[in-house]
């Protein structure tokens, strides 16, 4: 399916059933928020999905799925002049490590399709667009989780508009329905609620770094589905792109002397 369907219709469902949750509890006076705080949510959820999709469409999907990892490097790189945390020498070593990996992926020998550079694009923006949300999503924290909900559906809407302007519809087999399902309830769904609460909650360099145990699975995932082919590039990129994840998660942040016992 085009990509841009699927984050019309994958929004759509967690969105419907983000604000039948509201409805319930009596809750909908939630979505009640500032402009900023709708620009916010919805750019960031529908240029972030738009762009990935795009990449995985347009791709090799493993190489793409990697580079779309940068990410967690950008949430703790970003978290210095956003919000005034400091890195320190292992999370700047960390950010190196998962560069070079990256650019082992796209460097000079590797060959891809004609179209494959749009891709490659695409998940480097899509990259840099999910960290800016995640890290200035903590300048947020006035802002409930409930709103999620319509932050989803705006996205829906977004999507669906430039669906009907640069796509064909594609209607879904009953696997693809199912997927489709699953995807809006799950990775499109209840995950981006939860990554909210931690964004606001808690540390954003540890979220992104612990966020380094996704490239791992969603590779291995799309190697098993026959997406792609575990060459040693692929297996070296990923090393060095979760090696650096580790590296920065190993980072301690100094302790005053004043707060010392």
């Amino acid at each position: 399916m085009p990509p841009l369907q699927v984050t019309a219709v994958a929004f759509g469902i967690a969105g419907a059933v983000g604000l039948g949750v509201l409805a319930l509890r009596g809750q909908v006076g939630l979505l009640r928020q500032p402009a900023v705080a709708w620009a916010h949510g919805v750019g960031g959820l529908f240029g972030y999905h738009a762009l990935y999709f795009a990449a995985l469409a347009w791709a090799p999907a493993v190489e793409a799925n990697l580079l779309n990892y940068l990410w967690p490097l950008m949430i703790v790189l970003l978290s210095a002049p956003i919000l005034g945390l400091p890195l320190g020498p292992r999370r700047l070593g960390g950010v190196v490590l998962g560069a070079a990996g990256c650019a082992l992926l796209v460097g000079p020998g590797a060959t891809f399709p004609p179209g494959a550079a749009a891709g490659f694009l695409c998940a480097a923006g899509a990259a840099l667009t999910w960290a800016v949300y995640s890290v200035t999503a903590k300048r947020l924290s006035a802002v409930p989780t409930e709103a999620v909900a319509g932050f989803c559906l705006g996205a829906a809407a977004l999507a669906g508009l430039a669906h009907l302007a640069f796509e064909t519809t594609v209607l879904p087999d009953l696997r693809g329905a199912v997927s489709l399902l699953l995807l809006g309830l799950g990775p499109v769904g209840a995950a981006f609620f939860l990554w909210d609460v931690g964004m606001k909650r808690g540390d954003p360099r540890l979220l992104g770094t612990l966020a380094y145990a996704v490239p791992v699975a969603s590779t291995l995932l799309l190697l098993i589905a026959g997406e792609g082919a575990a060459t040693p590039r692929v297996a070296v990129a990923a090393a060095l792109v979760v090696g650096g994840g580790w590296l920065a998660a190993s980072a301690r942040d100094a302790v005053p002397e004043a707060a010392r016992p």
